[in-house]
């Protein structure tokens, strides 16, 4: 069975590196154009995570695929944090409120952008001038902030407030046998 892939290439799509800059449907600011559409490349990456992520290999069809894997890399590391607050003991603190904090906190902290040398150097271009760095960081960053927040929809439970054991049970799987964090992290 083959690997899903992104539908949402067009010839208007404009590219950061070989990155595509896709449109979003998103509350946070950044340069990802806005789209009008019911789904977007996040709605996408995350209808396809639990079936992609058990693949080792994927082969890169397009430039939206690599928007793909950043993004389906991003909620491993997502799933890992919601999976440590969910360890919390509790007190007063209600797991989706806190899940959204650590959420909001992780896409807003400083990540190594794709082209450095770790983790992803072999699959992205390293942007071609400071600007275009820029942008990057800032589409990604909007990219992290959206994805948070629309995972937090997804797997935590609104009459529970507990997160779904089908979301949490994948945070040991590696798409591609890849990471966006450090060793050990």
């Amino acid at each position: 069975m083959p690997a899903y892939h992104s539908t949402l290439m067009d010839s208007n799509t404009k590219f950061i590196g070989n990155m595509a800059l896709l449109p979003l449907r998103t509350q946070f600011k950044g340069p990802a154009p806005r789209e009008t559409k019911d789904t977007d490349i996040l709605d996408e990456a995350i209808y396809y995570f639990k079936a992609n992520v058990f693949f080792k290999n994927y082969e890169i069809k397009n430039e939206a695929d690599r928007t793909l894997i950043y993004v389906t890399l991003y909620i491993s590391e997502c799933l890992k944090k919601l999976q440590k607050c969910v360890d919390l003991p509790l007190f007063s603190v209600q797991l989706r409120s806190q899940g959204e904090k650590e959420m909001y906190t992780l896409g807003i902290t400083n990540f190594p952008m794709p082209g450095s040398p770790v983790p992803l150097n072999g699959m992205y271009a390293k942007p071609s001038n400071k600007q275009e760095e820029e942008t990057m960081r800032t589409y990604l960053q909007q990219i992290r902030q959206e994805t948070g927040l629309r995972l937090c929809e997804k797997v935590f439970d609104p009459q529970t407030d507990k997160p779904s054991k089908w979301w949490i049970c994948f945070v040991k799987r590696q798409f591609m046998n890849k990471s966006l964090s450090a060793p050990g992290q």
